[in-house]
This record gives C-alpha cells, sequence and structure tokens, in this order.
C-alpha cells in the first residue's frame, strides 16, 4: 500500500480527521480519538487498533508487532506499508475507525453523523 492510498483510504471513512503530531507522524482519528498512525511518507511504517483477535493473529504469526506505547489498548504496527495489501488494509482502517467510534458517547456520534 502507497502512502498516498493509505490516507485515501483513511480520510475516506466518516468524521475522520488527520494531525500532524510527535513531530512529523500522520495521526487519523474520529471524534478526536485515534485509530491509526504513519511517519511521514509511509515511514517507519504504519500502527491501527484492531480487534482482539487480529491483535492476537497478526502478532504471533509475525505479521505485525505490538505497538509500542498502545499494545495493551490493542494497537499493532507494521514496518512496510508497501508489504501490504490495499484491500486489506483498508478493512482494518474500517474496523479500526469502528472500534474508536464505538467508544464515542452517544452525542458525541450523533454530532459527527455516526448514529
Amino acid at each position: 500500500m502507497s502512502p498516498e492510498a493509505f490516507d485515501a483510504a483513511c480520510r475516506a471513512l466518516p468524521a475522520v480527521t488527520m494531525d500532524v503530531q510527535w513531530g512529523d507522524d500522520h495521526v487519523y482519528k474520529v471524534g478526536g480519538k485515534m485509530f491509526a498512525v504513519t511517519g511521514p511518507g509511509g515511514a517507519g511504517g504504519v500502527s491501527l487498533k484492531v480487534t482482539a483477535i487480529a491483535f492476537e493473529v497478526l502478532t504471533e504469526t509475525g505479521r505485525a508487532i505490538p505497538a509500542p506505547y498502545l499494545a495493551r489498548a490493542g494497537w499493532v504496527k507494521f514496518d512496510a506499508m508497501a508489504d501490504l495489501d490495499d484491500a486489506e488494509v483498508a478493512g482494518w482502517l474500517a474496523t479500526a475507525h469502528d472500534l474508536v467510534a464505538a467508544k464515542l458517547t452517544k452525542k458525541a456520534r450523533r454530532e459527527l453523523g455516526l448514529v
């Protein structure tokens, strides 16, 4: 997956914003809560929130590692974005978005048009 395709897949999801934080990292959020992070131009790979089952499968098979600082919250990190399949990543991003959006208050989801 290219950095441009990753950005497009994130921005295609409802109510997504992107902030540049921690130097140059691109942080994708819904309702002010992050669901995916990548370095500029895909440098440093990509981290995103996944389900408990996906976390177990991806980390045990070696496809991903537990994301530094965020593993306890169910995040994984892929070292090389270029090695990832576009459709697969788009599905993971949609799931990450949904997981984070589900934790928002009903009022926040309503204001963002997510209900």
